[in-house]
Formats: structure tokens, C-alpha cells, sequence
């Protein structure tokens, strides 16, 4: 998979972070709900920061510059205070899914899968143990497949466009 190698050099530049309204870069959450803005894939060349939402775009485009089928996905457990999210993107190569994850450190690479169901069961698993340490409410916790979003959405317009996608039955 040659197409990686090109999508990995982009990818290894950018740094887990955000980037507010104002343009300022922050590596803590704090403040993200109120100040985020969703960054395009040239912006985040640009800035080489960004949270997994900024980091799927670029992503997205990457893969679709070599002509690679790719599906985007926000996995979100409604709990009311927290609400922990994941985007992550999945793509088809030689009949085969695979989860391209970077931002993710701890599950940072590329997860082969015999089909799409599988893929989404595994990185559901991994986000119960990994984010919320096996606490949550299954009737709380969706995925939802989303189409690209249009620019500089804010935390709460990025929520209400993933939600506006296909809710994922597991």
C-alpha cells in the first residue's frame, strides 16, 4: 500500500491539539467547547495541530487525492457532562477495510479488517476500554457515519452535522 506512505509523511508532521477561534493553538482541552473551530486539511498543514475531528479531514482528502474509497465515523458516548468523541476514518483496499488512525496515539497505525462491521466493533471496544474505562451507558454511546463537513464549525455545529448522519447499528 504505497498510498500510505504519502498519507503517513503528511500525517507525522501534526500534533494532537486545537486551534480557537482567534487562531491561538492550545494542547489542553480547556476551553475547547466554547473556542474550537473546525480546521480544513490546508489549514492543518498550515498549523500542524489538531484533534482527530481536523486530523479525519486531512485524511479524508489525502486519500481521496489517490482515488482510495474511504468511510468517516464520530463515535460519541452522550453523558452528559464529558461527551467523549473519536472520528476516525475507514477504507477499502484489495477487498480488505482497514482504520487509518493517527491521532489516537495509543492505537496510531493501520488495523486490517475482513469488513467494515468488524472494523467498527473493534474500534467501539477500543473506545469503551481505552476512553471511558468500560463506564458508559450502551444506550448512550452511538456512531454515526458523516459526510464531510463544511468549514470553521464550531464544537456545537460539528456535533449537529455528524448527527445528521447514519446512525451505525452494531
Amino acid at each position: 500500500m504505497d498510498f500510505l506512505d504519502i498519507v503517513n509523511e503528511k500525517m507525522n508532521d501534526i500534533e494532537y491539539g486545537w486551534i480557537d477561534k482567534d487562531g491561538n493553538r492550545h494542547k489542553k482541552i480547556d476551553g475547547f467547547g466554547e473556542e474550537y473551530i473546525l480546521q480544513m486539511p490546508d489549514q492543518l498543514l498550515k498549523s500542524k495541530l489538531g484533534v482527530c475531528w481536523d486530523q479525519v479531514e486531512l485524511e479524508r482528502k489525502l486519500f481521496a487525492e489517490k482515488k482510495i474509497k474511504t468511510n468517516t465515523y464520530f463515535i460519541v458516548h452522550y453523558d452528559g457532562d464529558k461527551c467523549p468523541t473519536h472520528t476516525f476514518i475507514l477504507f477499502e483496499h484489495n477487498k480488505k477495510t482497514y482504520w487509518y488512525e493517527h491521532s489516537w496515539s495509543p492505537m496510531r497505525g493501520v488495523h486490517e479488517y475482513e469488513n467494515e462491521g468488524d472494523a467498527l466493533k473493534d474500534v467501539r471496544a477500543k473506545f469503551i476500554d481505552g476512553e471511558l474505562q468500560g463506564k458508559f451507558n450502551p444506550n448512550n454511546l452511538i456512531i454515526y457515519k458523516y459526510s464531510a463537513p463544511n468549514k470553521n464549525l464550531s464544537c456545537p455545529e460539528f456535533y449537529a452535522h455528524c448527527e445528521k448522519g447514519v446512525v451505525i447499528e452494531l
